[in-house]
């Protein structure tokens, strides 16, 4: 398990168990991590999403667009303009593929990009990408995100001020 939060499912079933059909193995896990009516939200998610604009922030995720889509709507966190799935990328995390396309996306450069990343995965995925990255530790402890630029156990660490030149973010 230690290997497989924030990486494609199917890369995932294919290092644990090469036998098997890695895309009908994918399928059946996002079947029931779609329904899942026992997600629980990490306190203060929905409020900064919804702090920032429309069309400034997006969700770069190593699920499928599919299960993005359920888990969000779950969570009652509003869609974003911009989603880049598993099935949006040749390459999953940690290459930075998933976050180049999501900087694409939003019409920024890549250093004008932050990065919240809960896995090393991604946190090696945005710095390849060139961005920067606020570790969250939720699913990871925060020694195993010291790769990040910062880290935090909680969204209230984070303060949002929008200036008219672009978003500045704080971390307490």
């Amino acid at each position: 398990m230690a290997i497989a939060h924030g990486v494609r499912s199917r890369e995932v079933i294919r290092v644990v168990a090469p036998h098997l059909d890695a895309e009908a193995e994918a399928r059946k896990l996002e079947d029931r991590e779609a329904s899942d009516d026992g997600l629980v939200v990490m306190p203060g998610a929905v409020e900064l999403v919804s702090a920032i604009p429309q069309g400034r922030w997006g969700v770069v995720t190593s699920g499928t667009r599919r299960l993005a889509s359920a888990r969000l709507r779950l969570a009652g966190v509003p869609t974003p303009e911009v989603l880049v799935a598993a099935d949006d990328v040749s390459h999953g995390k940690p290459h930075p593929e998933p976050y180049l396309k999501g900087a694409e996306r939003l019409g920024l450069k890549p250093e004008e990009c932050l990065v919240i990343e809960d896995a090393p995965a991604g946190i090696q995925a945005a710095h390849a990408a060139g961005m920067k990255v606020v570790g969250f530790a939720s699913t990871y402890r925060e020694e195993l995100l010291a790769e990040a630029d910062a880290v935090i156990s909680a969204f209230s660490k984070l303060s949002l001020v929008l200036e008219e030149n672009g978003l500045q973010v704080n971390v307490k």
